[in-house]
């Protein structure tokens, strides 16, 4: 018997829920059924027709994927849609990863997968289902402020595992529409949860890092899809005396270590990457540490902006824990953000995400470190 026939409730409203086929997103369609909604499952395809078959470890939304989101929607007795994005995930995701990278940056796709597809594109096809609300299986919670009328993100339960990092740049109405029922577990509470309701994917194990890249060789994979050639170039130290030759820029980012193949008295980091020049800076330890940042592309959550300035914990990757800094307005869409201690390597590209006891300011993409 489903979980669907089982519930005797009156229905609260019909409810997308994008289905990856992890435990996560399948836990979180279960209790939305539990609680009285009309769930139905969403996923979408993101493989182009030649590579719809890839299955890895860390893959999402693939064929084995689609597969098994398909069987806990049956076992829930709810029904389940699969949509066609590859295009749009291709030009939308992977175009800007590339380009990013090519440029000498640092992307990260799954901020950009959130917003474009996930609560943008995933969200629209819900809506001409008739369904009023979008849910995710993302450990991170939502509020509403009455005296503002704007929505904001929180940090989940589980501090280890709180994706509010990637969402920071949902807009006031994607987050209207957004919903987070796992913001009160943690990734070990999910697991024994969904065992419990039976749920097949409770032990699936987790995605990781890039999931459209199989083997992480960051490089050979955008050789691969740009077809642009990757040229070597200089290695250089802060004086720009030549030290050594590197493979290409799209194999290093700030703050990498291994695969310089140079040998010093102490452990040489890359500091800096010169994309006009072709060519990588390097130095020790205390290099890749800094105090100041700038960000653009920014994205308020609590307010519409800052006047002048603000103090709040910021985080510069996922996996940053967030330090104290002051935030000041440069420019109608410019914020240098200074650190009370310096951070190990800060790197333009990626996202800074700025907190206040928990809660989503804001944040931004940074552009410039000094």
């Amino acid at each position: 018997m489903t979980l669907q026939k089982k519930s005797s409730r009156r229905k609260r409203g019909r409810i997308a829920v994008a289905m990856s086929g992890g435990v996560d997103s399948s836990l979180a369609a279960a209790l939305l059924l539990k609680r009285g909604y009309e769930v139905i499952g969403v996923t979408f395809r993101m493989w182009p027709k030649e590579e719809c078959g890839a299955s890895f470890g860390r893959a999402c939304c693939n064929l084995e994927a689609v597969t098994r989101a398909r069987a806990v929607a049956g076992d829930l007795g709810i029904p389940y849609y699969v949509f066609d994005f590859s295009e749009e995930f291709k030009a939308k995701v992977i175009d800007y990863f590339c380009e990013e990278y090519m440029r000498g940056l640092t992307p990260n796709p799954c901020v950009i997968c959130n917003e474009k597809i996930k609560f943008g594109l995933l969200y629209e096809k819900a809506l001409a289902l008739d369904a009023s609300l979008i849910a995710t299986g993302h450990y991170a919670d939502k509020g509403f402020n009455k005296r503002t009328g704007r929505f904001f993100l929180k940090a989940g339960r589980d501090t280890e595992k709180d994706q509010s990092y990637f969402l920071f740049s949902l807009s006031q109405e994607q987050l209207r529409y957004a919903m987070f029922p796992l913001s009160d577990y943690t990734k070990a509470s999910v697991r024994a949860a969904a065992k419990k309701f039976k749920i097949k994917t409770h032990d699936t194990v987790s995605s990781q890092d890039i999931c459209f890249i199989r083997d992480l060789d960051y490089a050979e994979y955008i050789k691969k899809k740009t077809g642009v050639a990757i040229k070597k170039g200089d290695i250089v130290n802060k004086e720009g005396k030549v030290l050594g030759t590197h493979k290409g820029i799209p194999y290093y980012t700030i703050g990498q270590r291994r695969g310089l193949g140079l040998g010093h008295s102490e452990p040489l980091y890359v500091t800096g990457i010169e994309r006009s020049q072709n060519r990588l800076i390097v130095g020790v330890k205390r290099d890749v540490l800094k105090k100041s940042l700038f960000a653009h592309r920014l994205n308020w959550m609590t307010r519409n902006d800052i006047d002048e300035q603000l103090r709040v914990k910021a985080k510069i990757r996922y996996n940053h824990k967030a330090q104290s800094a002051t935030v000041s307005r440069v420019g109608p869409d410019l914020v240098r953000v200074d650190f009370d201690l310096p951070q190990e390597a800060p790197t333009p590209g990626q996202a800074v995400v700025f907190y206040d006891k928990g809660t989503v300011v804001g944040g931004g993409w940074i552009k410039e470190v000094v």
